[in-house]
């Protein structure tokens, strides 16, 4: 077993959102509420801590393959609790594949490793070049797990649909065991020629098209589970530059992109473990992740809607949160790296604009959310008599929304931890002090921050007692109704529609026929574009040329020399030559 600078940074992540999630499932997932499956539910969580610490620590190619089976095993357990609900068994069925797709490309690659070696022991083999081509395999078997875009397709489904406790541990620690693999093995190996930019653009289409299927779906938690990818992409996109950063002389710009990357698993883990819990109290109180039927939550959930309103600013990266200081850590080292005559300029520019491009739609997101679900009036029963959740549930969520807060205000204590890290990865000829502009932007976020909460504290003493609360007015109608705001469809239906090549949203309406029409209605749906369109349609095209096959499996002796002897004549022909 091995523990290093890097195993113990993922380690800390698992600890925390861990331990809240824990805290979070004894009121979510109560014994009373779930007498069947809480039991299960704390064993498997269980299992699947356990089982991700085995991961972070292991040095024996053999011993990593059989921890991460388990990890996998227990994740799918734990999705399925809910077994009863169709929706839920296929999502965790669609989990399960995608799993053990990526479980075999990890198994080809360390037997590969092995056969190479010699050995199935880990560590350092940059000096052996032969092994450069294995990195590809290793990325297609950790991009699998940490739901890079296209191999996202598991993702939204088993998150959406697994209980929220759940939801926050795969979305905020699960997927970055993928990203372990990748900052792991991108250290260890001899890098093939282009990998950095290979990576790179995965993390950039990652994140535009991950905030762009956001943005098209009205499942709040489905809606979560595409901003994972989003968060992968830019993830991708420090550890990216940082590997392009190590065929141009380990520069400055490379250290701060991955520090930047190295960060943003923290901030991401911790701000997306938080929206989850908080989806999964408004999930709790209402009984629907359908944000059209929701809305007025604010004033009955004060306490999740204010603590979901943090996660929701900390993941568009807003100041003074921590979304802000790690992307800001990437902004820094591509704009180093775009100022440069060489080749990496030419990437960083792109790579800059479209990470600007992700963090405004990410803000139009969830300026959608918060409006949508939190504000206005409440679209139907369930949400009208929506309360507040448990005083465990809470406890969980501000224990996340403090830990964003400490690395917003506190960016500098945090620099030291980055920069063992990274120079475990490969940049340890760096002395980039650095903290000496993290103080200034921490205090900066201070001073923001007392100044946000003293606007608060006088708005609050000027409107009490003079509030009149009221429907939106909706041009002149004697009588608004909740009908008449916007629904999440059409809040980001123009937004969406720039995406349509891709989306490809499928609309049903139902148009007023008579004069005085009683109803009318239009429905939108986003689809699983890659699942539905390109996935699915393979599938099925290999399952019916495996059925074809099976009729060639009819018994008869005969028949079955006949296909032998052919086989040995061809190969015979293949070998002659």
């Amino acid at each position: 077993m091995r523990l290093d600078e890097i195993s113990a940074f993922f380690l800390l992540l698992l600890t925390v959102v861990g331990a809240a999630g824990a805290l979070y499932s004894q009121t979510y997932w109560a014994q009373e509420a779930h007498p069947r499956s809480a039991g299960q539910s704390r064993l498997w969580w269980s299992a699947m801590l356990a089982s991700m610490g085995l991961v972070l620590t292991q040095s024996n190619g053999l011993h990593f393959l059989f921890a991460w089976e388990a990890f996998a095993l227990s994740a799918y357990f734990l999705v399925t609790l809910d077994r009863k609900n169709i929706q839920v068994r296929a999502a965790g069925r669609l989990y399960l594949i995608a799993s053990h797709a990526g479980t075999l490309a990890l198994f080809g690659f360390f037997a590969a490793l092995a056969a190479k070696t010699g050995s199935w022991e880990l560590g350092p083999m940059t000096s052996q070049t032969a092994l450069a081509p294995l990195f590809w395999v290793a990325l297609a078997g950790f991009g699998i797990k940490a739901g890079i875009f296209p191999l996202h397709i598991w993702l939204p489904s088993a998150h959406a649909n697994a209980p929220s406790h759940v939801s926050s541990i795969m979305s905020g620690v699960a997927i970055k065991m993928g990203i372990y693999g990748l900052v792991r093995f991108s250290s260890w190996l001899p890098l093939p020629e282009g990998a950095g930019w290979v990576v790179a653009g995965l993390g950039s289409a990652s994140a535009v098209l991950g905030v762009a299927f956001a943005l098209g779906q009205h499942d709040l938690k489905r809606l979560l589970a595409y901003h994972s990818v989003e968060n992968i992409g830019i993830i991708l996109l420090g550890l990216g530059f940082a590997m392009i950063a190590l065929d141009h002389g380990r520069p400055e710009w490379g250290l701060l992109a991955l520090t930047g990357g190295l960060l943003h698993v923290w901030n991401h883990g911790l701000f997306k473990a938080l929206l989850f819990l908080g989806a999964g109290s408004v999930l709790h109180a209402t009984g629907t992740r359908e944000m059209s039927r929701l809305g007025g939550l604010w004033k009955a959930m004060p306490w999740t809607a204010s603590l979901f309103t943090l996660g929701a600013m900390a993941i568009s990266g807003l100041p003074p949160l921590n979304g802000f200081v790690s992307e800001w850590l990437v902004y820094r080292g591509l704009f180093d790296a775009s100022r440069l005559k060489t080749a990496a300029a030419l990437g960083a520019l792109p790579a800059t604009i479209l990470l600007g491009v992700t963090g405004a739609l990410a803000l139009a997101c969830f300026v959608k959310v918060c409006g949508v679900v939190f504000l206005g009036a409440p679209r139907s029963e369930a949400a009208a008599k929506a309360h507040e959740c448990g005083a465990g549930m809470r406890a969980a969520m501000a224990l996340l929304a403090a830990c964003c807060l400490i690395i917003g205000l506190a960016p500098a204590f945090f620099w030291p931890t980055l920069l063992r890290v990274a120079g475990i990865w490969g940049h340890t000829d760096q002395d980039l002090v650095l903290s000496n502009h993290l103080v200034p932007l921490g205090t900066a976020h201070l001073l923001l921050a007392l100044a946000a909460l003293a606007v608060a504290a006088i708005a609050v003493v000027l409107s009490r007692g003079r509030q009149k609360r009221a429907l939106t007015w909706d041009c002149g109608y004697r009588a608004p109704s909740s009908r008449m705001q916007y629904t999440a469809g059409s809040f980001a239906g123009i937004i969406t529609a720039w995406f349509g090549w891709i989306l490809r949203p499928a609309v049903k309406v139902s148009l007023p026929a008579e004069i005085f029409p009683a109803r009318s209605s239009l429905e939108s749906r986003t689809p699983e574009t890659i699942l539905e369109q390109v996935v699915m349609p393979v599938a099925t095209y290999f399952l019916r040329l495996a059925d074809f096959v099976r009729t060639f499996q009819h018994g008869r002796v005969q028949s079955y020399l006949l296909y032998l002897c052919a086989a040995i004549l061809v190969l015979s022909i293949a070998v002659l030559l």
